[in-house]
């Protein structure tokens, strides 16, 4: 019996030695902690103050910005969202898929042109496939039959394109109902809406301006289809982390 209970042990041993170099890594790094240096003095205030310096962004309308952070913060409860459920409440779902579907087959006209811009070949021909298909197909673009074909929604701004090419974001800003933004960016959006107005692709933009209608529903179906709620995040510094997790997208944006 001691025989049999040594050879198990014995077994047992080896098979783990052998579980073990079977799970090293191939690059032969088996210890990834051990060329961490900690500090272990690191006080409660050191760590407030470096968690602070990580969520500094560039901001000196601050006192401006944030009023208008609770403005759209109120609009947003007591207005924006529950139009944005009435129109649900009233709209088939067939019929807010195919409005939304038409806004975004407008929006790749200006992913198109900022592609082409930041010389990404492949993009701009994904937008321009995605544009013939779902206008021709698609009805106008209230289908999107492209999503289908494997031709995904790609996004480019003109805010990117700047980005691209080196200019600085400037302050960051708090637009009214549009949420955050930069000097930049703010920039690239006038630029974009006036490119879509110039295009005037399947005559939306005439059409919106003698019928104010087309833009509220945009706006109400964009508002519908973003998932972000003001007070979401539970915490006292929403402003701050708002504020840093736009200004980070942003640069990951124009990294990729």
């Amino acid at each position: 019996m001691v025989k049999h209970s040594t050879l198990i042990i014995a077994l047992l041993l080896a098979s783990g030695q052998a579980l073990a170099e079977h799970q090293v890594d191939a690059d032969g790094f088996t210890n990834p902690l051990q060329h961490l240096q900690f500090n272990p003095g690191l006080d409660q205030q050191e760590f407030e103050r470096a968690s602070s310096d990580a969520l500094q962004v560039y901001d000196p309308l601050e006192s401006w910005n944030r009023r208008v952070y609770h403005f759209n913060y109120r609009f947003d409860q007591w207005v924006f969202l529950p139009v944005v459920d009435g129109y649900r409440y009233v709209t088939p779902n067939l019929v807010q898929s195919g409005v939304h579907n038409f806004f975004n087959n407008l929006g790749e006209i200006p992913t198109l042109a900022n592609s082409l811009l930041q010389l990404k070949g492949k993009r701009a021909m994904n937008s321009t496939a995605r544009l013939l298909f779902n206008t021709i197909i698609g009805v106008g673009g209230v289908w999107d039959p492209a999503t289908m074909m494997g031709l995904p929604r790609l996004s480019e701004d003109f805010g990117q394109t700047l980005g691209y090419y080196g200019v600085p974001a400037g302050p960051y800003l708090m637009l009214p109902l549009l949420g955050p933004s930069n000097l930049r960016d703010t920039g690239g959006l006038v630029a974009d809406y006036s490119l879509e107005n110039a295009v005037n692709y399947l005559d939306v933009a005439d059409a919106s301006r003698s019928n104010p209608g087309i833009t509220v529903l945009r706006v109400v179906d964009t508002r519908a289809n973003t998932g972000f709620r003001y007070g979401q995040l539970n915490s006292p510094f929403e402003y701050e982390k708002l504020r840093f997790f736009y200004h980070e997208s942003r640069k990951l944006k124009i990294a990729d």
